[in-house]
């Protein structure tokens, strides 16, 4: 989890980790150099519960940088990822942990509830409500090349199987990287239908708040991670240019 100045969310986000029914997890929490109160709050929750393993980043990085702190020290079979201003459903990492033994994919994904930015709650007192954004059952490489399907805070992949696999080191569109890179060598993600956490959506700041600033992020990405020639490039691009522009009018 990665944190900068999230003080208002951050407690329910931290709650619903550790709220869940497979207990055996460990939080790790990089803070990266909050000016607000939320280091504070992030000692006083680990104070309370030992599973919160917090720590601050030397500098300001990036939510990347923040992410790989905390991945280098995990210690666990399986890495999953939550924002510090979304939450899990109870039941999420045990659904997800017996959904992911019964496959050989070494990455899976949830369906989840998108709600408004300004949602206040907790995750064990969610009433199913807003839109939900349902998860394929199997998705390609190449599908991945022309749209994320992934939601970052649904994702999980096995770590006994891959290894500690990091984030590329981008403003934008780190976590779709990563996606890629572990989809890459030909073995499909698998989604789960059931949603199983809760999307603030509209966020004031928010890193994909501006969809046409992607485009920039997105060229980056299929070139300079991806490594694609100049014509797959602009092919995937115009795909997700034109699913992007669909999505909206649904």
């Amino acid at each position: 989890m990665p944190v900068h100045n999230s003080a208002a969310t951050l407690g329910a986000s931290v709650r619903s980790v550790l709220a869940q029914t497979h207990g055996d997890v460990e939080l790790l929490v990089t803070d990266d150099a909050s000016t607000d109160e939320s280091m504070e709050m992030l000692r006083e929750l680990a104070r309370q519960d030992e599973r919160v393993k917090p720590e601050a980043a030397p500098g300001q990085g990036g939510a990347a940088k923040a992410r790989n702190l905390a991945l280098a020290r995990a210690q666990g079979d399986y890495v999953a990822f939550l924002d510090s201003d979304d939450m899990w459903l109870p039941e999420k990492l045990e659904k997800q942990l017996a959904f992911a033994a019964e496959g050989d994919a070494p990455l899976t994904f949830t369906s989840y509830y998108k709600v408004d930015g300004d949602y206040v709650g907790e995750a064990c007192d969610f009433v199913p409500n807003g839109r939900v954004v349902e998860a394929r059952e199997r998705v390609t490489y190449r599908e991945m090349l022309q749209q994320d399907h992934i939601g970052a805070l649904t994702a999980m992949y096995d770590r006994a199987a891959l290894g500690t696999r990091l984030m590329p080191d981008m403003p934008k569109r780190q976590d779709y990287a990563l996606w890629l890179a572990i989809m890459r060598d030909g073995r499909p993600a698998r989604g789960l239908k059931e949603p199983l956490a809760v999307y603030r959506a509209g966020r004031a700041g928010s890193l994909s708040s501006n969809k046409l600033n992607l485009v920039g992020h997105n060229w980056r990405l299929y070139r300079e991670f991806e490594h694609l020639s100049l014509m797959r490039s602009t092919r995937a691009l115009a795909g997700a240019a034109w699913h992007s522009v669909r999505k909206s009018r649904i």
